[in-house]
């Protein structure tokens, strides 16, 4: 299994941005697919942006492109999330999740998981 462990969660105004990262640790763990997702309070989880293991597939939520930028870097481990014009609706404890080589929208075919960071945006 993968370890991974995500930073760069913080408090933002409106139209600000951050970006997170999540680090993976384990034998395979630079051919795995990789997707973030996030939870806001009393929601649902939900899916935010995939990327394949070479960083050629990758796929959106509508409500994040053009704004969100998924990115990794295999040398080390490390997959980014750039989050741009955020939005107080984007206010969520954001994961990054791993599987195997493809990519997908759905937290139920992900196998590991990170422990989250907490991302408030402020209007």
């Amino acid at each position: 299994q993968v370890q991974l462990v995500e930073s760069g969660g913080g408090l933002v105004q409106a139209g600000g941005s951050l970006r997170l990262s999540c680090a993976a640790s384990g034998r395979t763990s630079s051919n795995k697919a990789m997707g973030w997702f996030r939870q806001a309070p009393g929601k649902e989880r939900e899916f935010v942006a995939t990327i394949n293991w070479s960083g050629i597939v990758i796929e959106y939520a509508d409500s994040v492109k053009g704004r969100f930028t998924i990115s990794r870097d295999r040398a080390k481990n490390t997959v980014y999330l750039q989050m741009n014009s955020l939005k107080p609706e984007d206010t969520a404890v954001y994961s990054c999740a791993a599987r195997d080589w493809s990519t997908s929208a759905y937290a139920k075919d992900y196998d590991s998981w990170g422990q989250g960071t907490q991302v408030t945006v402020s209007s």
